[in-house]
């Protein structure tokens, strides 16, 4: 009896050293390829490098004051879509001041769902290409948006959207991803 005291008694301090700790949920884990970029052939005032993962990019003339197009950059395996509108400024002021305003208005509506926008201002002075770049932290519809211009001539704008309800925590791989493509973009305008 006394072996079999002594025994339960090892068997009970020794296996109770620890506290139990459970595993941590699995996240999954997304892989996107190495980015690999080309010139966008589209018909417009100014050319830009684009993903070869977006399978799509289209222009579309725009009614409006000044000359516009419509661009959308398409990503269906990460189910995004950059959309980016261009306006001519055709060295008016006024239309640039408008044109920013815009731009600003609308990355400050997400101030209402976002945690947190940090800027970064892009200046390309060999190219005359100005800009700057907005990361919407938080459940937001669009988590980057964006505008560049020389300033005089040319003004562009865009903006990222993914196709499903604003998750940040899931979405974040791929804003991310799509994020270093927007800077390549920006990056990459020559204005004609």
């Amino acid at each position: 009896m006394r072996l079999i005291v002594s025994l339960f008694l090892i068997i009970v301090l020794t296996s109770c050293a620890d506290d139990y700790k459970p595993k941590p949920k699995a996240f999954l884990r997304l892989d996107y390829p190495e980015a690999k970029y080309i010139k966008a052939n589209l018909n417009l005032p100014f050319s830009f490098e684009k993903n070869i993962m977006a399978t799509k990019a289209e222009a579309k003339v725009m009614p409006a004051p000044t000359k516009s197009y419509a661009i959308n950059i398409e990503y269906p395996k990460l189910k995004g879509t950059i959309f980016l509108t261009y306006k001519a400024v055709e060295g008016n002021k006024n239309y640039l001041n408008d044109f920013l305003k815009d731009a600003q208005k609308f990355t400050l509506e997400h101030t209402k769902k976002a945690d947190e926008i940090p800027v970064t201002p892009y200046e390309n002075k060999v190219q005359n290409v100005y800009g700057l770049l907005s990361e919407v932290k938080g459940n937001v519809a669009s988590p980057a948006q964006f505008y560049v211009t020389d300033s005089v001539n040319h003004f562009l704008t865009g903006s990222l959207y993914f196709y499903a309800k604003p998750n940040y925590d899931s979405i974040l791989p791929a804003a991310n991803y799509l994020q270093k493509d927007i800077m390549r973009l920006m990056e990459s305008i020559k204005w004609k």
